[in-house]
């Protein structure tokens, strides 16, 4: 056995052999001469691991020809770039796996003028002089909200960790115990807290807090009362908590400001569109709280960010802050937050046209419509592979925002014939662009909510093809 692998290593085709075989040479042109080299030697460690491993017990595999065509596949499997766009068929409306809010087309428009040349980023047209980065959201803030100031940060957590380092560092920051929340990545309320050196003092129990149980802790050392909003989970039952507006009166009668992390953040009040509520910005602001932090890329429906509004002398504080400087956001950001922002002004034309709040709002018929016009593009198919099923179904709205939401929606299925469910998921998985699905009762389930209306054709394609698999 030994022999036979030392003879198979030798037929290995050499690397120079391989660089002047007729199928790479048509291809050279094509990719840097590096980036042929580095698939080439992958293929060559790859062969000889399987001839170790007695998977190649043949010279007829190791042939000039079908080395260098694994080659040319290596190629163009390295040479796709990393972050691709792909087809949310999940579901889930703010799929944070998938990038969370898709941003609208009137922001994307005003992408290539931006980011193609220079900006006045942190530069006073009017003056001449430098100016701030965040000028370009802040007043627009300021009107939609009634905030007295504003800024961004990179995301919500980063802009929690600046808001308690600087009201809080070597101080103590008073928080019930039911609203120690963990977000996803296993990021955690007390590890933030400890991270930006405020001692966190836990009052009341997991299930219920009153306002005696703040009274009771306040002390010379008490520098915020912090309220973090269960936007991604809920207490249901024996529960009590202290509503934000008696903790506002609380804290202005020991001199204590109130911060409330929201999480989700929205500008829109979804009981209007005959969804659960949700508190908003705007109605959290009115209620006095000194100081609000929410995210951009959640039910706002924008690019990530963490948002803090609130009282102009404490924003201000934030923004002088160094840690600030590590955690600002780019020029392309906040392009994008503006354009996003600019939308609100009538939140008709936001629900319309900022996609996360259009799929959350869209109708029932709406979604009938759109399944609809998916199975009339796939047409008749004539395979063995599956069949297809359309059933009513869920949506979820997803990135830790309205968990107890259900949103009533319209389901593809495919159901196993030939193909079992797992490879038709990791095909449409594959598949360019990739259609991303979920699995249930060993079904594929395609939900039409997160299929944008430009993605039917290509989802269509993809069953079809699905179909014509051997």
């Amino acid at each position: 056995m030994p022999d036979i692998r030392q003879g198979l290593f030798r037929k290995i085709p050499a690397v120079d052999r391989l660089l002047t075989a007729t199928q790479l040479q048509h291809i050279s042109g094509e990719y840097p001469r590096s980036l042929i080299l580095k698939a080439i030697n992958q293929v060559l460690d790859d062969l000889r691991a399987k001839i170790q491993n007695g998977e190649i017990e043949s010279q007829t595999q190791l042939g000039l020809a079908l080395v260098s065509d694994q080659v040319i596949e290596k190629l163009t499997m390295i040479s796709k770039a990393s972050l691709r766009p792909v087809i949310n068929a999940t579901g889930v409306v703010v799929h944070t796996n998938l990038g969370r809010s898709i941003l609208a087309e009137k922001v994307l428009r005003r992408f290539r003028s931006l980011s193609g040349g220079y900006s006045n980023l942190e530069y006073d047209l009017e003056r001449g002089v430098r100016g701030s980065r965040y000028n370009h959201v802040e007043d627009i803030l300021k009107d939609l909200t009634g905030a007295e100031a504003a800024m961004v940060v990179n995301n919500n957590a980063a802009a929690v960790l600046v808001s308690l380092e600087t009201l809080a560092r070597g101080r103590e920051v008073v928080v019930s115990r039911g609203q120690l929340v963990e977000i996803g990545g296993s990021f955690r309320i007390p590890d933030v807290m400890r991270k930006s050196g405020a001692r966190m003092v836990e009052v009341g129990t997991t299930n219920k807090t009153h306002l005696r149980d703040y009274e009771e802790v306040i002390g010379p050392e008490t520098a915020l009362l912090l309220k973090v909003h269960r936007s991604n989970f809920e207490l249901v039952g024996f529960t009590e908590d202290v509503p934000l507006m008696e903790l506002v009166g609380l804290g202005k009668r020991n001199g204590i400001p109130v911060m409330e992390d929201l999480g989700s953040g929205s500008f829109v009040d979804f009981s209007n569109y005959g969804l659960v509520r949700e508190p908003t910005v705007q109605e959290t602001l009115s209620q006095g709280v000194s100081l609000v932090t929410f995210s951009g890329d959640k039910l706002l429906g924008g690019p990530q960010a963490g948002i803090i509004l609130g009282q102009r002398e404490l924003v201000e504080a934030i923004k002088k802050n160094q840690l600030s400087r590590a955690l600002r956001i780019d020029k392309l950001t906040l392009l994008a937050l503006e354009e996003t922002l600019r939308l609100y002004r009538d939140e008709r034309v936001a629900v319309k046209e900022i996609p996360t709040l259009r799929m959350i709002c869209q109708s029932h018929g709406a979604l009938t419509k759109k399944a609809d016009r998916l199975f009339k593009l796939i047409g008749k198919l004539r395979t063995g592979n599956f069949s297809i099923e359309f059933s009513k179904g869920t949506s979820m709205v997803g990135g830790g925002a309205l968990p107890l939401l259900e949103l009533p929606t319209r389901l593809l299925g495919l159901i196993p014939g030939k193909l079992a469910s797992q490879v038709m998921e990791a095909r449409l998985r594959s598949y360019n662009p990739p259609v991303i699905t979920r699995l249930e009762k060993e079904r594929v389930l395609l939900d039409v909510r997160t299929v944008q209306e430009r993605e039917l054709k290509t989802v269509a394609q993809a069953i079809r093809d699905l179909a014509q698999m051997e």
